[in-house]
C-alpha cells in the first residue's frame, strides 16, 4: 500500500511542478516579497518588520492559492483526460489513490514554501547587514548546484528540487541570525502556513470528489474566508447582524476548520507573551492541523468511492 501510494504522490508531484499555473504563482510570490524591499524603504527604520510581516502574509495567501488550484483541478484532470481507468484497474485501490494526491499536493507546497521562504530570509539576513556578495554568492552558487544536479540526473531533476530547495531555505535561515526576532516569526508562519496549506488541499481534495473544478474553488475559497475570520464570527453583535444572521454564521465558523488559529497576532509569533510561548503553540496547531487534515481525507475517501467515474 505505502508503495503504490507513494508512487501517486511523487507523480503528482512531477506534474504540479511543470504546471505553468504554479510558476506564475510562484513568479507573483517573489514579486510581492520584493515590493516588500521597497515598502520597507519607505517606513522609518522598520525595514526588516514590515519585510518579514508582507513576507509572511504574501507567503500564506499564494500558498492557499496553490492548494486551492492543485486541489481543484489535480483529480478532475485524471477523471477528464480518463488517465484514472488504468491506474485504478491495477491493485491500487481509490483511498490510495486520494491519500496519494494529497501526499504530492503538500509535497509541491512545501517546496513552493522553501523558494519564497528563502528570498524573504535572505533580505531580512542582507538587512541584517550579512554581505551582499556572501548572499549573491549562494545565490549563485545554488544555482550552479541545482544545474549541475540537472545535468548528472536528468531524470529525476523534478525531484531534485525538494531537498535542495529545504537546503536553501536552512542556508538562508542561517544566514538570517542577525534579525532573529524576525526571523523567528518568519520560521513559525512558514510552518503555520505548511499546516493550513494542508488543511486547505484536503478540503479542496473533499470538494473535487464529488464536485467540478469550479465548485471546488468556490467552495473551499468559502470556507477558507469565513475558517480564517472564525474568532469574528463567533461574535458577531447580535443587535447589528441581527440575531439569525448571528447564530448561523456563528455555528458555520464552530463547524468549519478554525484556519485563525494560523495567523496568531505578531506578539505570540516573536515570543513577547509568556502565557503562550511561540513553539508550543505552534505544535498544537500542528496537531489540530493533522487531525482535520485526517478528517476531511477520510470523507474524501467516503465520497469518491460513491462516485461513479463512468
Amino acid at each position: 500500500m505505502l508503495a503504490r501510494t507513494l508512487a501517486i504522490a511523487a507523480n503528482t508531484y512531477r506534474e504540479a511542478v511543470r504546471a505553468r499555473v504554479l510558476h506564475g504563482l510562484l513568479a507573483l510570490a517573489f514579486a510581492a516579497t520584493l515590493y516588500a524591499i521597497f515598502l520597507g524603504a519607505l517606513s522609518l527604520n522598520q525595514d526588516a518588520r514590515v519585510v518579514a510581516d508582507v513576507g509572511a502574509a504574501t507567503l500564506s495567501l499564494f500558498s492557499v492559492l496553490v492548494a486551492i488550484v492543485l486541489g481543484a483541478t489535480s483529480l478532475q484532470r485524471e477523471v477528464e483526460y480518463k488517465t484514472l481507468f488504468p491506474i485504478l484497474t491495477r491493485k491500487l485501490r481509490r483511498h490510495e489513490f486520494l491519500i496519494g494526491k494529497l501526499l504530492g499536493m503538500i509535497l509541491t507546497i512545501f517546496v513552493f514554501v522553501c523558494l519564497d521562504g528563502a528570498a524573504i530570509l535572505a533580505i531580512l539576513a542582507s538587512l541584517g547587514g550579512v554581505s551582499k556578495g556572501l548572499l549573491a554568492g549562494v545565490v549563485v552558487g545554488a544555482l550552479a548546484l541545482l544545474a549541475g544536479l540537472f545535468t548528472w540526473r536528468k531524470r529525476d531533476r523534478d525531484y531534485i528540487v525538494i531537498p535542495w530547495a529545504a537546503a536553501l531555505f536552512g542556508v538562508m535561515a542561517l544566514l538570517a541570525e542577525p534579525e532573529a526576532s524576525e526571523r523567528r516569526l518568519v520560521l513559525a508562519s512558514v510552518t503555520l502556513t505548511l499546516a493550513e496549506s494542508a488543511i486547505v488541499s484536503a478540503l479542496a481534495l473533499f470538494f473535487s470528489s464529488f464536485s467540478s473544478p469550479f465548485l471546488t474553488a468556490i467552495f473551499t475559497l468559502a470556507v477558507f474566508l469565513i475558517g480564517r475570520s472564525a474568532d469574528t464570527a463567533t461574535h458577531l453583535p447580535p443587535k447589528v447582524v441581527g440575531p439569525f444572521l448571528a447564530d448561523l454564521v456563528g455555528n458555520f465558523a464552530k463547524i468549519l476548520p478554525n484556519l485563525h488559529l494560523f495567523v496568531p497576532p505578531r506578539p505570540l509569533l516573536l515570543g513577547e507573551i509568556p502565557e503562550k510561548p511561540l513553539w508550543p503553540y505552534v505544535g498544537r496547531a500542528l496537531g489540530y492541523a493533522s487531525a482535520v487534515t485526517a478528517a476531511l481525507t477520510g470523507g474524501a475517501v467516503l465520497a469518491f468511492r460513491k462516485r461513479d467515474l463512468t
